[in-house]
């Protein structure tokens, strides 16, 4: 049994809603959960009601109708996206709104699926969402992704445990690290650890690195080259409307992007990678002139491929995250399989589309605009981890001086 459990998960809500979304009084929230996770969202959408939204709209998932649809569905209907749809989510950009996405979903509910419907389904998807996926990025509206246990992944993340025992032990690591401990202090812990993040940010960004230069045990050597202008951003993003808010909980990375053209080398992955309800293990990719010309994991490998294939940009890196190694997520020491956590233990890399906050004016910069300034562009972005307790990251400087960034896998300054 959890302590205080329904503090906590009170507390966790109010979280989410006051700090991750920032509800403003007027707006219309979404709200986007496994049908799993119903406590949570319900609790969130009355938070929500509480800080004045104007509605909240829910949209539920169900792992089991998503596996039988791949599984048995016309093949066609992925490459079909109906217009309903379409016009849905360019409702919600004519709305003032922000959105929540609670995720909970088995890491391995996709294994066995062709990989090529998933393929194909993730280009249709993207391709018809882009405009709300440009503008998500791009922080045109407050947007936060948090979790909520599943039975499936509880027992994934703890194979030694079983039913409810699991799920405790899940909800237990996932309030640690969100720093909820049912005292309904955690809003205030959050904007504190904001402030802290904001900090080094403003220390990287004087810097202003060329290139970072990445090398561990495992065999990674990575040259990154960095855009002119480019911003290192973490902890908080803020709207054009100054509404400041937190895209994921919980977080603890500090991110840019890399020159889209300008990466070469070879990078390990440290931890195995979900990747559409897959796992993929023991992997490297090559790159040269920014694209990955080589691909090789022991264990998911055609999965990777096909999500490098969705389209020309996902073969280039469009994000460069940093994230100590002695991060409370890693300490915690539970391989969560679950990106939203599992990024937050490792420094790690996306192929697929930058943020465009990540160089001076990008959200103001059209698509070609964007390409020009060393951004990536492609409907699709994957992260996976590649942070060791031997990591070593050197920048160097436009005037050609090398400044350690991490040392045996931490920050140097």
């Amino acid at each position: 049994m959890v302590e205080n459990f329904d503090a906590k998960l009170n507390e966790y809500a109010r979280l989410l809603v006051e700090v991750g979304m920032n509800v403003q009084a007027g707006q219309t929230a979404r709200i986007c959960a496994p049908v799993e996770c119903a406590p949570l969202a319900r609790l969130c959408a009355a938070a929500c009601y509480d800080c004045g939204a104007r509605d909240v709209v829910m949209e539920w998932k169900d792992d089991f109708i998503t596996r039988q649809r791949y599984m048995k569905a016309d093949g066609a209907v992925f490459s079909e996206f109906p217009a309903f749809m379409r016009e849905k989510f360019g409702w919600y950009l004519d709305q003032d709104f922000c959105t929540l996405s609670i995720v909970g979903e088995d890491p391995e509910m996709l294994k066995g699926v062709d990989p090529a419907r998933i393929q194909t389904w993730q280009r249709t998807s993207g391709q018809n969402t882009r405009t709300f996926f440009d503008a998500l990025t791009a922080g045109r509206f407050q947007w936060s992704v948090a979790a909520h246990p599943t039975a499936a992944w509880a027992a994934k993340v703890f194979p030694d445990l079983r039913g409810q025992d699991a799920m405790d032990a899940l909800w237990d690591a996932i309030f640690a690290v969100c720093r909820i401990t049912g005292d309904g202090m955690a809003v205030a812990r959050w904007r504190e650890h904001v402030e802290t993040t904001a900090r080094r940010c403003e220390k990287l960004n004087a810097y202003n690195f060329k290139s970072l230069r990445y090398t561990n045990a495992l065999g990674t050597d990575l040259t990154v080259e960095l855009p002119e202008g480019h911003i290192w951003e973490g902890g908080s993003e803020r709207t054009p409307k100054g509404v400041e808010f937190v895209a994921n909980i919980p977080t603890e990375e500090i991110f840019t992007a890399p020159k889209w053209d300008g990466v070469n080398g070879r990078v390990y992955a440290a931890l195995p990678l979900a990747l559409d309800g897959n796992l993929v293990k023991g992997f490297y990719l090559d790159l040269k002139g920014g694209r990955i010309v080589n691909v090789h994991a022991d264990e998911g490998e055609e999965y990777l491929r096909r999500s490098i294939e969705v389209d020309e940009g996902s073969s280039y890196l469009g994000e460069a995250a940093l994230v100590p190694y002695d991060s409370p997520i890693r300490q915690k020491g539970v391989l969560f399989y679950e990106t939203l956590f599992d990024e937050n233990a490792s420094c790690h890399f996306a192929f697929g589309s930058a943020y465009p906050t990540c160089v001076k004016g990008g959200a103001d910069m059209d698509e070609a605009q964007q390409k020009a300034a060393g951004l990536n562009q492609s409907v699709n972005h994957v992260d996976f981890m590649v942070g060791t307790a031997d990591l070593s990251i050197v920048g160097t400087t436009h005037d050609g001086r090398e400044v350690p960034v991490f040392v045996n896998g931490n920050f140097a300054f």
